[in-house]
């Protein structure tokens, strides 16, 4: 295989580079306003992005296809693996000690983009039939959905596991399911939600969804919804926005950062932002409608955009009072390593299932 071949440069998709760079920059220049001490280790968390990206994206993923099977279910071994010899933080027990780096490792975050790339790997076996895929194969796609759904809940990490069963289920949607098989979903989790609520979800989980029901918001979201109310339309210099400057804004780099972008920028500024995610999704989207015969590419692209689609939709939602607190960060803006690094692998799996697409997957896999 040829690394500089012209097809990869002419292949290579510059759009989705063009549409992540702005983040990176607007959340940097937050972060860098907040605390420089978190600033500089944001700036090594993007060189080990950028190393991470070089690499994954000249792998030879078309060519080791069939290796994808056996990383979704060592991924399934480490979520097992939490469960016996995980470390609790904060009441969950979602990481694992690595004795010999001396750090720890989230198998919750590394299971996401092969979760994905599994579901395209299945779905180019099996394509999918004019009317959608019958009953037996959603049955079947559904083992490899609801196992790391319900090992990740067990942690208890119940925002990501929803957003992975959202994801999971989400692309079968946009590959072609029977509608019937819908139906009956939304008829029997419309039926058995009272039984779910009383009996499937942990106390902590009910206070959050009472706090979010209650007249009155919890402390964190109050605040935030008074920075953003400051922001008015167009917003605040970096020393006027005093419920950040302040401390008032709890956790203003990570999870919260929305509302102290608001804060700085304003009502155009979060229409702004949200329209740069909402260009993003699209063009992830639109790869259904371009690479009709290429299914890991468009399962991939579908489960990243459900992906970016959800953490921010969850994010900015418990931001302003309307969902539940649950911990998921803005997807690329929230300040952390091991999300932004993830979600820049992500990517660097894209572009190279897209830059390497002129390979013949099939003879490659005859040579195997």
């Amino acid at each position: 295989m040829r690394l500089f071949d012209k097809r990869i440069i002419s292949h290579f998709d510059y759009l989705l580079i063009i549409f992540v760079l702005p983040l990176i920059f607007l959340s940097y220049h937050l972060i860098s306003e907040t605390n420089e001490q978190l600033a500089e280790k944001q700036i090594f968390y993007y060189t080990i992005a950028i190393f991470a990206f070089i690499i994954v994206f000249f792998l030879p993923i078309r060519r080791k296809i069939r290796i994808i099977p056996t990383l979704y279910w060592l991924g399934i071994i480490l979520l097992i693996a939490v469960e016996f010899w995980g470390i609790t933080k904060l009441g969950a027990k979602r990481w694992i000690y690595i004795p010999f780096l001396g750090t720890t490792i989230q198998p919750s975050e590394l299971i996401k983009p092969v979760f994905i790339l599994m579901l395209g790997y299945l779905i180019q076996q099996k394509p999918p039939p004019i009317n959608g895929y019958n009953l037996k194969e959603f049955i079947y796609f559904s083992f490899y959905i609801l196992l790391p759904f319900v090992l990740i809940a067990k942690e208890p990490d119940l925002g990501t596991a929803m957003v992975l069963l959202f994801v999971g289920y989400g692309i079968l949607f946009l590959i072609g399911v029977n509608w019937k098989i819908w139906a009956t979903i939304f008829l029997v989790i419309g039926i058995s939600s009272p039984f779910i609520y009383t009996y499937l979800i942990k106390d902590y989980q009910k206070k959050r969804i009472v706090d979010f029901l209650s007249e009155k918001p919890s402390y964190h979201v109050q605040q935030s919804i008074i920075a953003i109310g400051s922001g008015g339309l167009t917003g605040k210099d970096s020393q006027e926005a005093t419920q950040t400057q302040l401390k008032f804004l709890p956790i203003a780099t990570s999870d919260f950062i929305f509302a102290y972008f608001v804060e700085r920028y304003g009502f155009l500024g979060a229409i702004g932002l949200i329209l740069l995610y909402t260009l993003l999704i699209f063009h992830l989207l639109s790869m259904n409608f371009y690479f009709k015969e290429d299914y890991i590419v468009r399962a991939f692209a579908s489960g990243l955009a459900l992906l970016i689609f959800f953490n921010m939709s969850i994010n900015i939602l418990m931001v302003i009072g309307f969902a539940p607190v649950v911990g998921l960060p803005l997807p690329l803006f929230s300040y952390g390593g091991s999300s932004f690094i993830n979600f820049i692998v992500t990517f660097a799996i894209l572009e190279n299932l897209l830059a390497f697409r002129y390979m013949n997957l099939y003879s490659y896999e005859r040579k195997l």
